[in-house]
């Protein structure tokens, strides 16, 4: 008994990364009532969008001070926890009681007002160090310093002065600080596609992909690192969550790599590249795809289109850089009787299948996200729901009509509305409940919400802090002075003002997430990028890119040192092996701002099979000699060919693609002669 209340105590002492069902009570009846709020007005949007983002943030604060600490791991002293918690909340409700006075007095708070302020911000700052370190409060606290008093400030730097409550103003009411965009994305879409990856996860389509991916590649050279590609691909269609990837699809693919003759470092290094690739990968993408649509004010389909074609680069990158490593290392695959028989996992789970299908062609389509989303939440439900309840059904023939009976009803929801669909669920939930499995299915469907609400948290607390910033910048016009120096710059040369917009978001990276790093950088940075005469989608997308890149580049490398416990390694060593792993995704930023029909942005089909065409075989060649290998170990001279060919291939110089295309020719033909050369030697012998 003693070691199973240490096992629960240790468990929470984590935070809410314990198992949900570990879980104390409270918190758990939190959470479920955070994702039951938020699923509810999605569906019928029975409050404003002012107060839609209070609750959501007072709910995340909530969350985050009931279950994280204040001070090292220990369960937080639930007295306090509980009292921060219902301040955050209660900010919440201020909102809601006042909405009408608030817009009405706007700009002239009341003393009541000013507290309730101070109090948001505060307790934002504190969440955010609880839960991701305090990198970030810091970053937020200097332009909140700045606010104060950067009207002492020398030179172009200074602005007017603004008193506290202007800035308390800007910050704690209306939508352009802490309520800002970012927070109003959580609070819709990134909730409810962080729910729709949860459910999915729990009903077992990580096994579905894992086993998929497993049954095409397992057995294949280098088959076990080919399987984390491909896994880690697949997931990034349902989560978009990078560091989550690695610490789940990881716990699989690591080891197993491992076992099959990949070094430690190599192995974390594949993990790592190919799951920060899933923020990239459409449909659903991260959460910034998210933000960033709202931000520039574009579909998000535009946002995914542009995404498309590097994305696949940056995976057969991956791909390729594999598949060099293991033939250098003459590592094989998996005996083939060992692997699943792909086709076997999904006749076992397809119909996990049918809700990704239909919301891919519902945001393809051009329905909002927060449509697709929601319609895709629901059918997820029904399919697990329903699948529970067609196992107690004998005949083929009976579970054939039940599917298209449950079909044909959720189509209603077209003329009728959401409200159909919920009907539906009500139905299948009260079935399950007197059904064989039925109430082991609801279960997991309570633990899917809780789950939901447990990802959500560092997304929406990150989103609501960097409000400080957007807060800041819009009400003193820092960006426009930034945007200046990066415009000098550009003037004589864009590359020198890209190459300063990479150091600035990998350098951010060192510190906070892709999220936060992604609003600061495209606040500043973005526009300049735009002013130089980069299309708007790729200066946002050449920024994204790089804040994800920050996540593999050392020293801080959060997703290294994340598969760093799995692959028993240190973090560094990872993080140099996913940096030269993930040459793509340095490469394709840049080709994109030079060539923006990379990203579909401009140029006709012949310009695009063009772009691609080089961007593939400079990324190939690039793979080759960060590898070292090819058909042999390279010379150190080949290396510095094949570094000046792909150089040659990602300017936009006049005569660099036909001098890049000669060199790769060249460097092909002398090494395959080489190596045949090397062969007859070793066959004479």
């Amino acid at each position: 008994m003693n070691d199973q209340t240490n096992n629960l105590t240790n468990e929470h002492e984590q935070g809410l990364s314990a198992d949900t069902r570990n879980w104390p009570k409270a918190l758990f009846a939190v959470a479920l009532i955070f994702s039951i709020f938020q699923i509810t007005t999605a569906a019928f949007h029975p409050v404003s969008t002012q107060v839609l983002r209070a609750v959501h943030v007072g709910f995340l604060l909530l969350v985050v001070f009931i279950s994280y600490p204040g001070i090292g791991k220990s369960q937080p002293w639930q007295p306090l926890a509980w009292v921060l918690g219902l301040a955050g909340m209660t900010t919440a409700v201020y909102q809601w009681v006042f909405e009408a006075d608030l817009i009405q007095r706007s700009g002239d708070l009341t003393q009541n007002d000013m507290i309730i302020g101070v109090v948001l911000v505060v307790l934002l700052f504190e969440a955010a160090r609880r839960v991701m370190g305090i990198a970030l409060p810091i970053i937020c606290g200097l332009f909140l310093a700045y606010g104060l008093f950067g009207e002492y400030l020398p030179g172009e730097l200074m602005h007017r002065g603004y008193g506290f409550d202007q800035i308390i103003n800007q910050l704690a009411f209306g939508t352009e600080g802490l309520y800002g965009t970012p927070t109003y994305v959580s609070a819709t879409y990134i909730f409810l596609f962080i729910l729709f990856g949860a459910f999915l996860e729990q009903a077992g389509m990580i096994r579905l992909f894992t086993d998929f991916a497993m049954g095409l590649f397992g057995h294949k050279v280098g088959g076990p690192a080919k399987v984390s590609v491909v896994s880690s691909a697949l997931m990034g269609t349902i989560t978009g969550s990078g560091v989550a990837n690695v610490v789940t699809t990881g716990q699989f693919t690591i080891p197993l790599m491992k076992r099959f003759g990949y070094r430690s470092a190599f192995a974390g290094g594949v993990e790592a590249t190919s799951s920060m690739g899933s923020q990239i990968m459409p449909p659903i993408m991260g959460a910034v795809a998210f933000i960033m649509a709202e931000t520039i004010n574009v579909q998000f389909i535009e946002i995914a289109k542009a995404a498309m074609i590097p994305a696949v680069l940056y995976f057969c990158s991956v791909f390729w850089m594999v598949h060099l490593e293991a033939k250098r290392a003459n590592l094989s695959g998996l005996p083939k009787d060992q692997c699943p028989d792909p086709w076997a996992a999904i006749k076992l789970r397809w119909y996990l299948l049918i809700p990704l299908f239909i919301l891919i062609g519902l945001l393809f389509s051009g329905r909002t996200p927060l449509f697709s989303g929601m319609v895709g939440l629901a059918l997820t439900a029904i399919v697990i729901l329903g699948s529970a309840i067609i196992l107690n059904l004998s005949s083929a023939a009976m579970r054939f009509a039940f599917w298209i009976a449950l079909g044909v009803i959720c189509a209603g929801f077209f003329q009728l509305g959401i409200g159909v669909m919920f009907g539906v669920i009500a139905m299948l939930v009260v079935i399950c409940w007197f059904v064989k499995g039925g109430k082991e299915t609801l279960t997991l469907c309570l633990h899917a919400l809780v789950e939901g609400a447990r990802h959500a948290v560092p997304v929406g607390i990150a989103c609501a802090l960097v409000g400080v910033i957007i807060g800041i910048v819009s009400l003193t016009g820092i960006a426009s002075t930034f945007a200046g120096y990066i415009l000098a710059v550009g003037q004589d040369n864009l590359f020198l003002s890209l190459l300063l917009t990479m150091v600035t978001c990998l350098v951010l990276g060192m510190g906070i997430p892709t999220i936060p790093n992604y609003i600061i950088t495209s606040s500043i940075a973005a526009p300049a990028l735009l002013d130089l005469g980069v299309p708007l989608i790729v200066s946002h997308m050449f920024v994204f890119y790089f804040g994800i890149m920050a996540d593999l580049t050392p020293p801080v490398a959060l997703a290294c040192f994340a598969a760093a416990p799995i692959a028993k390694e240190k973090g560094l060593k990872i993080s140099l092996w996913a940096i030269r792993i993930a040459i793509a995704g340095f490469i394709i930023p840049f080709m994109a701002v030079y060539d923006p029909a990379l990203m579909l942005q401009g140029g006709g089909i012949l310009d695009t099979i063009f772009v691609v065409l080089k961007a593939a075989v400079a990324i190939g060649i690039w793979g080759v000699i960060f590898t070292g290998y090819l058909l042999q170990n390279l010379y150190w001279w080949e290396r510095v060919l094949g570094f000046i060919a792909g150089g040659c291939l990602i300017m936009a110089t006049p005569l660099s693609d036909e001098l890049g295309f000669g060199l790769v020719v060249a460097f092909i033909l002398q090494h395959l002669w080489r190596a045949r050369k090397l062969q007859r030697l070793a066959q004479d012998k």
